[in-house]
């Protein structure tokens, strides 16, 4: 959830950007944002490491203010965060366009500022969308393994997940208990996808 969290602003904000304004590098962005989602799990586990590590850009600079984020708690929820980021933009993306324009420019027109707009009308009116993506980024998080073991490890009591807790019941030959942390993972995944899929058709049947 708190991944989800961190995501929602900037999330919310991009996918915005994306659905209403044509800027410069817009389909770079768009290309940047779904890359987490094309290639391999374990690939942004490695660029995670490289920039949150001691040594790394974003990572030493951390260290001097003696804040740690490798094979901490808060690699799960950087590696959570970053792994869902897309299916929230995506989500919130559909939903600013289902939108109808023409409902901002007549509250704009009667002297609604920007931020009024957005926070009376386009919002409220992509709601839904959103959080149809937001459940769909919890979803992903949820199972979420290759970038996580990579960036934070399978520390018991510290950054165990429920995916990597499936991972090291299986390498411990402690089947039982994997097999029902699955039914917990499968049921969690397939509740998240339910509302989620839900919700995005409540959004296509009423735009």
């Amino acid at each position: 959830m708190l991944a989800v969290a961190i995501d929602l602003v900037p999330g919310v904000a991009l996918a915005w950007l994306l659905a209403r304004k044509t800027w410069p590098g817009k389909t770079f962005a768009e290309t940047y944002v779904v890359l987490p989602l094309v290639i391999p799990p374990v690939a942004t586990g490695l660029i995670l490491l490289k920039l949150l590590g001691r040594h790394g850009p974003i990572g030493h600079w951390l260290h001097e203010w003696g804040i740690e984020i490798v094979f901490t708690w808060k690699a799960v929820v950087v590696a959570m965060a970053v792994m869902s980021f897309p299916l929230l933009v995506r989500g919130a993306r559909l939903a600013f366009e289902s939108v109808n324009p023409r409902l901002e420019n007549v509250a704009a027109t009667l002297g609604a500022p920007p931020l009024r707009v957005f926070f009376t009308i386009t919002l409220p009116l992509a709601f839904r969308g959103i959080l149809a993506g937001a459940v769909l980024a919890f979803a992903r998080a949820l199972g979420e393994f290759g970038a996580t073991v990579l960036v934070a490890g399978a520390i018991p009591g510290v950054t165990i997940t429920l995916s990597t807790a499936i991972y090291s019941d299986i390498q411990l030959g402690h089947d039982d208990h994997a097999w029902r942390l699955l039914a917990i993972s499968v049921l969690l995944a397939f509740g998240a996808v339910w509302i989620g899929e839900r919700l995005s058709r409540n959004v296509a049947r009423h735009p």
